[in-house]
C-alpha cells in the first residue's frame, strides 16, 4: 500500500484524515466556506431577496477564490514563516488567482453580456440561429469586482490568523 506523505496509509480514509488534520488545508477550506456562505446575506443586502443559490454561484461578494488563496497563504506564513520557500510560492499563486478573478474572468463575463445582447437583438429570430443546439445565453457573472476580490482576500487573512490563533500555531 502506498504511503501518503504525512503518514497516512489507510487509502482514501487515511487521505481524508490527513487533510482534516492539516492546518494549512483546513484554513483554506474554512476561508472558502465562510466566503461561500457570506454570499447569501451579501446578495440579500444588494437585492433585498434571500437566495441560497448565491452560495454556489460564480462571482459575488466576497470572492471565495481570493479567500481560499489568502487563507492558504496566511496559514503557510503562520506555520512556516515569511522566510520559508513555501510563502512566496503561495503568495504568487494567490496574486495570480486574484488578478485573474478581477481581470480576465471579469472581462470574459462582460464579453458574454455583449454577445448575449447581440444575439437577443439580432439573431434570435433568424432561422439559422433557431436550428443551432446552443440557444442558452452565455453565463455573464464569471469574475469579481476589485472590491469583491479585496474582501475575499481580507476574509482569508482573518480566517488564517484566527485559525492559527485558535489552534496554537503562531510565529
Amino acid at each position: 500500500m502506498a504511503v501518503i506523505p504525512g503518514g497516512a496509509t489507510d487509502g482514501i480514509l487515511g487521505a481524508v484524515a490527513a487533510c482534516l488534520h492539516n492546518q494549512t488545508f483546513m484554513t483554506a477550506y474554512w476561508a472558502w466556506l465562510f466566503a461561500q456562505t457570506l454570499k447569501v446575506p451579501t446578495h440579500f443586502l444588494r437585492t433585498g431577496k434571500w437566495r441560497l443559490q448565491a452560495m454556489v454561484d460564480a462571482g459575488g461578494m466576497p470572492s471565495s477564490h481570493s479567500a481560499l488563496c489568502m487563507g492558504l497563504t496566511t496559514a503557510v506564513a503562520m506555520q512556516h514563516g515569511l522566510s520559508s520557500s513555501m510563502f512566496p510560492v503561495s503568495l504568487g499563486f494567490s496574486l495570480i488567482v486574484m488578478y485573474d478573478a478581477a481581470g480576465v474572468r471579469r472581462h470574459a463575463g462582460k464579453q458574454a453580456e455583449v454577445i448575449n445582447k447581440i444575439v437577443a437583438d439580432c439573431l434570435m429570430d433568424h432561422e439559422a440561429w433557431k436550428s443551432l443546439d446552443f440557444q442558452k445565453p452565455l453565463k455573464e457573472v464569471l469574475g469579481h469586482t476589485p472590491l469583491q476580490v479585496i474582501a475575499g482576500a481580507v476574509l482569508g487573512v482573518v480566517v488564517g490568523v484566527a485559525y492559527a490563533h485558535y489552534f496554537g500555531t503562531r510565529l
